[in-house]
Formats: structure tokens, sequence, C-alpha cells
């Protein structure tokens, strides 16, 4: 889960950091690192790479809170969950949910159309931004990035505390660098969608 997630972790900064050319007024700079990310055979071989982390990190996240429900399956007469875990740590299986929801949306609008023909001869993949005209996709999108960074500010730290290079030392860093990397990755999502929506 943690492996995973880290894995995981380093791909939404690489895709946020060709995502950020959207905002540059040279389009040709977002459709070379588009095109490049789309015929270079490493990255071919990755994306099948990407899809396994994907698929373990949402099973191993099934499997966890089973195990987590089988091993307490009654509650504690007193229970005071806000005192003892964030809100964020307590709605990961709802959060991962959601983002899973999100991504088939996201495959769906955007890799479908790239993969199968949908990009004119020439490679324009500006094409992408056309949905962020339409309101109500850029509003779900918004949402789905804020979501997404709850997700990823427990799951930050969590992952570097099961691998064990959390301690007294290093948590306190592990906490604060997490939540300014789900900050920026939601953040960073999110004016590109509300950038694309009002220009």
């Amino acid at each position: 889960m943690a492996l995973s997630g880290l894995f995981l972790i380093v791909f939404l900064l690489v895709h946020l950091s060709i995502n950020l050319l959207l905002l540059s007024d040279d389009q040709s700079l977002f459709n070379e690192a588009s095109h490049f990310m789309a015929t270079n055979p490493l990255i071919l071989i990755m994306q099948y790479v990407l899809a396994l982390g994907f698929a373990v990190h949402i099973l191993s996240g099934v499997a966890l809170t089973v195990q987590n429900q089988l091993a307490r399956p009654k509650s504690y007469a007193n229970n005071k969950p806000s005192e003892n875990s964030s809100i964020e740590s307590r709605t990961m299986i709802v959060s991962g949910i959601l983002v899973l929801l999100f991504l088939v949306l996201h495959m769906r609008n955007f890799f479908y159309h790239i993969k199968f023909g949908h990009v004119p001869e020439g490679g324009d993949y500006m094409l992408v931004s056309d949905l962020f005209d339409i309101w109500y996709y850029t509003m779900i999108y918004v949402a789905s990035f804020v979501i997404l960074g709850f997700h990823l500010n427990h799951g930050f730290q969590s992952a570097f505390q099961s691998v064990g290079a959390n301690n007294k030392t290093w948590a306190p860093f592990w906490k604060k660098l997490g939540t300014i990397y789900s900050v920026a990755v939601a953040g960073g999502f999110s004016i590109i969608a509300l950038y694309l929506f009002f220009n």
C-alpha cells in the first residue's frame, strides 16, 4: 500500500508538471510534451506499470479496510475519533472511492480520446482543454482535486510511516511536507481547470 502510494505520488508530480504547460501562451509546449508522452516507447511501457500501481493501491486499500473491520467488529463503547485521528485518516476509503470514480471519468474524457484516434493528425493535444468549456465538468474536476488533496494529505505521511521512515524526529517534517504536497497538487490541477474555463 505504501510503496504503490509513493509511486503514485511521484506520478502525480510528473503529470502536474506537464499539465502546467497548459497555462503557457505557447501551446506548442504542451503539444510537444504530450506527443513525447504518447509516443515514447519507455513511457508506453510505463503506462502498464502505472495501471498496475493503481490496481495494487486500490486492492490494497480495500483489503486493509476489510481487515480493519474484521479485527474490530464492534465499536468501542467510548470512542472519540476526532481526538485520536484526523478526518482524512478516518475517511480514506471514502475519499479513495471518490478518487477512483473521478479516475474512471478522467480516463474516459482524456485517455480514451487520445488513444483511440480523436487527436487529429499533427497532434493538437490542446483539444483536451475543450472539456473545461463546460462549467459543471470544471466544477466536478475541481471538487475531485480537493478530495484528492485530502486523500493525499494523510496518505503521504502514512506511506512514510509504513516504510519505517517516520519517527519523532521525522514525523513533523513528513506531516508538513505532506500538507505542502497535497495543497500543491490539488491546487495546481484546480488552477489549470479554472484557468481553462475562464479563458
